[in-house]
């Protein structure tokens, strides 16, 4: 039988963070729109002038994007009063109050949004972000598991799956994670996630 030693990697690797929600079929319209002979584009930078083109939600997100985050919760809301992008708006007010140490908030409104939108990616991401950020490593492995059925090429929920197994002392299974996580990404970022493969396997002692 294999012998499990404790996970020792110093310093521990931080994980990827929030993923914002941006409405995806929304923004590729919004872009179709915008990329006109001679006009500017938001999402490559430029500054729109006429900022009654935008939705509710698209202007909370440039808000957020700004760094004002006081306004951008309050367009959230509207946006939701409106039902403009009403899961998208719950989600990204959760990583708000995520990102405050609101925890409580936080999970309230990843929950609603879930409840718009169970197969929601972004939330369940953030959701397990949040929980193995408080050491429920249990519910962040099923958060992690669900946000990877709905978008399986997306490398950060690997690699941050990989994490919450070692801590939780699942070493073969963080281990094939993170070889997902691998074979997802360039190899020029290869360097941190082979230094965990070596350790972790070397935490399994026949």
């Amino acid at each position: 039988m294999a012998k499990i030693i404790q996970f020792k990697v110093n310093p521990v690797p931080e994980k990827f963070g929030p993923q914002p929600a941006r409405h995806k079929k929304q923004q590729q319209g919004k872009r179709r729109e915008l990329e006109k002979p001679g006009q500017l584009n938001l999402f490559t930078g430029g500054k729109v002038v006429r900022l009654n083109q935008l939705t509710v939600f698209e202007e909370a997100l440039m808000l957020d994007d700004q760094g004002d985050k006081t306004a951008a919760k309050s367009r959230y809301l509207k946006a939701i009063e409106e039902h403009d992008s009403v899961a998208d708006a719950y989600c990204n007010l959760g990583i708000l109050e995520f990102k405050e140490a609101q925890n409580t908030k936080a999970i309230d409104f990843f929950t609603k949004c879930l409840k718009e939108e169970p197969r929601h990616f972004e939330a369940h991401y953030n959701l397990a972000n949040l929980y193995a950020e408080v050491g429920n490593f249990a519910l962040a492995k099923v958060h992690y598991e669900v946000s990877i059925e709905i978008e399986p090429t997306f490398p950060n929920s690997h690699f941050n799956l990989g994490l919450t197994l070692a801590m939780n002392k699942e070493f073969p299974q963080a281990i094939q994670a993170l070889k997902h996580y691998r074979q997802l990404t360039p190899q020029s970022e290869h360097s941190q996630v082979d230094e965990l493969i070596l350790k972790l396997s070397s935490s399994v002692i026949g």
